[in-house]
């Protein structure tokens, strides 16, 4: 490897700045290369190391670290730190405020959809709330090992109810409150909750969201698919209470029922502030997190616990240079991993100070975060490629009115961001002052694999840099063989690190044949990697049926079911196209049946069924009718050639395997100019 900032790449790159080198945790690319090194050479030593800063109920009775990646030898598993016991819970709360005395500093700045709204949660604060909300499950029933459905916003209950899971040893399972009802149901089957958690009603930017509605719906579609049915529903009465308008609370309707629904303030206020943990296994699960999977079927990713903790916990100090006096934000949503990993356990694990928020970034108006960034002075701020590409829209008017000099360290997180949006992050909200930190990961793999360090990495504009600590990445062709040097095909890693996915939740084989069949002996991430010169590896984009729109993974198979299920539709095909904001979004190509008329009406009712199947983020910005779609001699859909058409590419390459060729001129001449 070159070293980066050697002559050959010293004008292509970033260097650190100063001022972030003298107290920087790791301060070096020399400081960098050895830990990386101690990382995969002695792994029991190095994460060793990371786990006495934590508690143990009792230490790991074999191995650091098993496992097998390799299907031809076996079943595929990973353990980590087997035998010990310990509680996240109990490390990310009492840990902080019994043996840190964090209690009196601030763990949230909870800042609503409004202005008007913000609370202020201390670690003490913090602790009795999820122990009131851990006897209150209890009372519901709640116990070891069962699965709780949570479907809020981003709210401090969302926060009390996942770490109370974590505190008796339930296992949360938290759907983005954007999902539709459908898919909730889905969640909730396919991990058998017995209890939901939800709220009355949210309010994005200026539209009111029924939730409970929604989560009736939901557990209705439960009953009507199978024999179970969640017992118990806990609702927050998080519309009631902090509305600006008192009077806006009849828009809304609360649905009832006396023998399932029960409100949080009269269950949870009432409970006891005292709740002993549940000394667990440290692989004993933790929380369940669903993904879009290539065959249409969300898939339950299982992270376990002391690998997580320890992942999550040294990703967020290393990544961000957490110290003690940071004030930290991430705008993401806990209902997707990054919330789950950025802004509860990884930030908890170190005491730090974190804003939680519930809104959106244009409302009331455009200059929405640079506001809260002022008001609670954030030192490190990390947020979506499609959020920056947003707010680039309305210049750097916004960003002059306020006062951003508190920032030290910029991420962004959910797909690769390219080059243009980088340099306005780095240059209009950072000052030129602020190392940006690309980070690239999954649901999957818990936490951060590739992504630089503020002070040991220097920064090339779009790339993920280089592996984290007991990461080992490698990049394979179609044939399986690794590509050494300057490279481009499949990015797969060799073996596991703490923090990586256990299982897919009940489903052994789906595991297996997703991350580990295609090339035994790897974990298969299904992207598209390239390494440059340096070493340096870039995110090229899904290779399998996966879409990434606006940071969020979508299944082209599950936009297809749910368009073929109108009556109009014979046949979809679902396909990517560029899109400035969002990265990437959805061009639909439908077939309908014999005497079925192509018009408006018929678009926006399959933008609907869309919406109501998956949820908003999977509303199609294009649907064109193709009386035909291209396939080969043996019916299989030639998706290449659509993406071709989606993007007005004229050079298609070899169309030999087509059975009818003309069904291209046709697309191309009807194809979509403008979104549906």
């Amino acid at each position: 490897m070159v070293v980066p900032g050697s002559r050959e790449i010293e004008e292509k790159i970033y260097q650190p700045p100063e001022d972030i080198l003298k107290d920087a945790h790791v301060p070096s690319f020399s400081s960098y290369l050895a830990l990386y090194k101690k990382s995969i050479e002695n792994p029991e030593e190095f994460w060793g190391d990371v786990a006495q800063e934590f508690y143990w109920k009792s230490p790991p009775s074999g191995q650091m670290l098993q496992y097998n990646f390799d299907v031809s030898k076996g079943k595929i598993y990973i353990k980590f730190m087997e035998g010990a016991k310990t509680n996240m819970c109990y490390n990310v709360l009492d840990r902080n405020v019994l043996e840190k005395n964090l209690g009196d500093k601030v763990a949230y700045y909870w800042e609503g959809n409004s202005p008007d709204h913000h609370l202020k949660i201390t670690y003490s604060q913090l602790l009795k709330q999820v122990c009131r909300c851990a006897n209150a499950l209890k009372q519901l029933g709640v116990q070891k090992g069962d699965r709780v459905a949570i479907y809020l916003p981003m709210i401090p209950e969302l926060v009390y109810t996942m770490l109370a899971c974590a505190r008796i040893g339930a296992i949360h399972s938290i759907v983005f409150a954007g999902f539709s009802s459908e898919s909730l149901s889905e969640r909730i089957i396919d991990a058998q909750c017995s209890v939901l958690v939800t709220a009355d009603g949210v309010y994005r930017g200026e539209k009111l969201i029924n939730l409970k509605q929604i989560s009736d719906e939901a557990l209705k579609h439960c009953q009507e698919k199978e024999s179970h049915s969640v017992q118990k529903c806990l609702v927050v009465k998080h519309h009631v209470f902090r509305l600006q308008n008192s009077d806006a609370s009849n828009k809304l309707r609360t649905p009832w029922d006396t023998e399932r629904d029960v409100w949080w303030d009269e269950l949870v206020d009432c409970a006891s502030d005292e709740c002993e943990p549940e000394w667990l296994d440290a692989e004993d699960p933790l929380f369940i997190l669903y993904t879009s999977g290539s065959t249409g079927k969300p898939k339950g990713v299982l992270h376990t616990i002391a690998g997580y903790l320890l992942y999550t916990s040294l990703t967020f100090k290393y990544v961000f240079d957490y110290h003690h006096d940071d004030v930290y934000w991430c705008t993401a949503d806990i209902g997707w991993i990054t919330g789950h990993s950025y802004i509860a356990y990884g930030p908890l694990a170190n005491g730090a100070t974190s804003v939680l928020f519930e809104g959106v970034p244009v409302y009331p108006h455009v200059g929405r975060f640079w506001e809260i960034i002022e008001k609670y002075r954030v030192t490190k701020f990390y947020t979506a490629p499609t959020a920056i590409r947003l707010l680039m829209k309305y210049g750097r008017e916004p960003l002059q009115r306020y006062d951003l000099s508190s920032l030290r360290v910029l991420g962004t997180v959910g797909e690769p961001i390219n080059p243009e949006a980088w340099h306005w992050y780095f240059d209009a909200v950072g000052q030129k002052r602020c190392p940006v930190v690309d980070t690239f990961w999954q649901t999957e793999t818990g936490g951060h694999v590739l992504t630089p360090l503020p002070a040991a990495t220097p920064l090339k504009p779009g790339s993920a840099t280089l592996p984290f600590f007991g990461v080992r990445p490698t990049i394979l062709n179609e044939h399986g063989e690794e590509l050494e040097g300057e490279a481009e095909g499949y990015l797969v890693f060799r073996k596991p690190w703490p923090g990586i996915m256990r299982a897919v939740y009940g489903n052994q084989e789906r595991f297996e044949s997703t991350y580990f069949k295609k090339f035994p002996g790897f974990y298969v991430t299904g992207d598209g990697c390239r390494r440059d010169k340096d070493g340096y590896y870039w995110i090229t984009g899904r290779i399998d049926d996966m879409l990434n729109v606006s940071g969020h993974l979508l299944s082209t198979a599950e936009v297809e079911a749910a368009l073929t299920e109108h009556p109009a539709v014979a046949e979809a095909a679902v396909v990517s196209r560029p899109h400035t904001v969002k990265g990437e979004c959805l061009y639909c190509f439908v077939t309908l049946k014999d005497s079925r008329e192509f018009n408006h009406a018929l678009l926006e009712e399959l933008k609907r069924k869309v919406r109501e199947k998956i949820g908003p983020i999977a509303t199609p910005d294009f649907i064109q009718n193709a009386p035909a779609l291209p396939k080969t001699r043996s019916g299989k859909i030639m998706r290449r050639v659509l993406r071709q058409i989606a993007r007005n590419e004229m050079d298609l390459g070899d169309l030999s395997t087509l059975a009818d060729p003309k069904v291209v001129e046709v697309l191309f001449s009807q194809r979509c100019e403008a979104a549906a």
